[in-house]
C-alpha cells in the first residue's frame, strides 16, 4: 500500500529492472495482468496497481476523471523512487494511460494502450454500430441508477461482459469471475467503477478536446493492440492511433477478444517484452 494524492493505493511488484506499469480497466483489477507479469518481471521492475476506486485502493467520491486517476499513478511510481517508465493500460486503464502520457511526456518513455482508440474518437464514432457494442457507455454514465441495478446481481452483471466481449471464454473461470465478483461486491466498488465512467463527459471530453485543439500529440513510440473478435478489428484502430501518436506500432491479436491479458497472455507478453526492450537497445 502506499498514500498518493490523498488515497491509499495497493498495488503489485515484481522483478528488478526497467520499471514497467501495468494499468487494468473495468471490471477488473491488477489481478488481470497475473498471466503477463511472471514474464516481464524476468527483465522488468513490474508495478502493477488498482486504480482509484478499485480493488483494494481507496474509492473516495471523487477524482475520476482521468488526469486525476494519472496523477495517482504518477505519484505512485515517483514515490517507488521511479524518473520514467514504461506504461501498459488495458480497457479503462489505457485511458488512464493515455492521459498520463499527455500530461507527463517526460514521465512515460513509450505506452502500450490495449483494446481501444481514444476517448474522443469514441465519441465521435457513436453510431448504431459502436452503440450496440459499447451501449454501458451511456448506460454508465447515469446517476444512481447503474448502482441499483447491477448492485441486485453483481457476479450476473459482470459476468454478462466476461462472456460476451471474450473469444477464449474458457479463461474465465469460476474462480477468476469470483475475485472480480468479490472486489465489485465491496462498500463503494460500483459507485466507483461507475464514476470512472460518468467522468469521462463532460471532464474528460473537456481535457481530451483541449489537447486535439492545442495540437498536442503524443511523442514517446505508441504500442496499440486489440483483439481479432473485438469491436477494434472492425475499426480502423491503427490509423485512429496515428491520428494521435508520432511513432505508432500497431498489432492485432488473433482469437482474441476485449480482454487481451488474460485470453492471450503470452501473446501480449511478448509483445510488451519486444516493444519495452527496444528502449534498451
Amino acid at each position: 500500500m502506499a498514500t498518493v494524492n490523498g488515497i491509499r493505493m495497493h498495488y503489485r511488484r515484481a522483478g528488478d529492472g526497467p520499471p514497467v506499469v501495468l494499468l487494468h480497466g473495468w471490471p477488473q483489477t491488477w489481478f488481470c495482468w497475473r498471466n503477463v507479469i511472471e514474464s516481464l518481471a524476468k527483465r522488468h521492475t513490474v508495478i502493477a496497481p488498482d486504480l482509484r476506486g478499485y480493488g483494494r485502493t481507496d474509492k473516495p467520491l471523487g477524482g475520476y476523471d482521468k488526469r486525476t486517476m494519472a496523477g495517482d499513478v504518477s505519484e505512485l511510481v515517483s514515490g517507488l523512487g521511479f524518473d520514467r517508465v514504461a506504461v501498459a493500460g488495458h480497457d479503462r486503464g489505457g485511458r488512464v494511460a493515455h492521459r498520463w502520457a499527455l500530461d507527463r511526456p517526460d514521465q512515460v518513455e513509450r505506452l502500450a494502450v490495449l483494446d481501444i482508440i481514444p476517448t474522443r474518437e469514441m465519441w465521435k464514432r457513436l453510431d448504431a454500430d459502436v452503440g450496440r457494442g459499447y451501449w454501458h457507455w451511456l448506460f454508465h454514465l447515469q446517476p444512481d441508477l447503474p448502482e441499483r441495478l447491477a448492485g441486485q446481481d453483481v457476479a450476473g452483471y459482470l459476468g454478462y461482459f466476461f462472456e460476451r466481449w471474450t473469444y477464449r471464454r474458457d479463461v474465465f473461470t469460476s474462480e477468476v469471475v469470483d475475485e472480480y465478483v468479490r472486489a465489485f461486491s465491496a462498500p463503494g466498488a460500483l459507485r466507483a467503477g461507475f464514476d470512472d465512467y460518468r467522468a469521462s463527459f463532460p471532464d474528460d471530453a473537456e481535457h481530451d478536446d483541449a489537447d486535439a485543439e492545442a495540437g498536442h500529440r503524443l511523442t514517446m513510440p505508441v504500442l496499440a493492440m486489440w483483439g481479432s473478435a473485438g469491436l477494434l478489428g472492425s475499426l480502423p484502430s491503427a490509423d485512429i492511433w496515428r491520428g494521435y501518436a508520432d511513432h505508432l506500432t500497431a498489432a492485432e491479436i488473433s482469437e482474441c477478444g476485449h480482454f487481451l491479458p488474460e485470453e492471450q497472455p503470452d501473446v501480449v507478453a511478448g509483445q510488451l517484452r519486444d516493444f519495452f526492450a527496444a528502449a534498451e537497445s
